[in-house]
């Protein structure tokens, strides 16, 4: 993945909404705060809020990342969804990766990224961050996170977590999309809509 270029980074899956201009690796602006339920509400507002006091316009980037998820259903479509209407609007290089692997990058060393399932059960996954680079050393998944964290003590486990792009730029973690429209949201379990819908067939 080229180095040089503008980036907007766009996460939504969890309670934190995060928006991030880079150009390279370098951090030029962020918006990361704790939402209630208003991230629909919030992307937008503040994606121009950011743009504006840098001086940007969307003309101006070179690529796209979105954390796919797994998270809330509706967080996870919200950021989704916008990053590919600006994607494909404007042309744009668009890169999906883990919102785990999103939340893992700003830390250091083993790090157990997890976010609440209810009913004692997580989205989570377990990663590496070096300097340069974020290793998955277990797939995402939906599970009971004591039983979890029990076999992974030596883990950093973290409910929250600023992105990094740095050692995310040089990871096979993040995948440039072919196809903008076939970029979909990863849930790694079925909607309530959908369990309903199955338990009456």
């Amino acid at each position: 993945m080229p180095t040089s270029q503008k980036r907007l980074v766009i996460d939504s899956a969890t309670q934190y909404l995060y928006i991030g201009v880079y150009e390279g690796a370098e951090l030029l602006g962020e918006y990361y705060q704790k939402g209630h339920n208003d991230h629909s509400v919030k992307l937008m507002d503040e994606l121009s809020k950011l743009f504006e006091k840098l001086s940007l316009r969307v003309d101006d980037l070179e690529g796209i990342v979105v954390g796919i998820g797994p998270g809330s259903y509706t967080g996870v479509r919200i950021g989704v969804v916008v990053a590919k209407m600006l994607a494909w609007s404007k042309n744009i290089p668009l890169y999906t990766v883990s919102s785990l692997a999103m939340m893992a990058s700003g830390q250091k060393g083993k790090v157990m990224p997890w976010i609440d399932a209810r009913r004692g059960n997580a989205f989570l996954g377990l990663y590496e961050v070096r300097e340069d680079e974020v290793l998955a050393l277990d797939r995402d998944q939906h599970t009971n996170l004591e039983d979890y964290r029990n076999n992974h003590e030596s883990a950093q486990a973290i409910s929250m977590g600023k992105p990094s792009l740095k050692p995310l730029l040089n990871s096979s973690l993040l995948q440039e999309t072919d196809n903008v429209h076939a970029v979909a949201p990863s849930y790694l379990r079925q909607t309530k809509a959908e369990r309903t819908k199955e338990d009456k067939t």
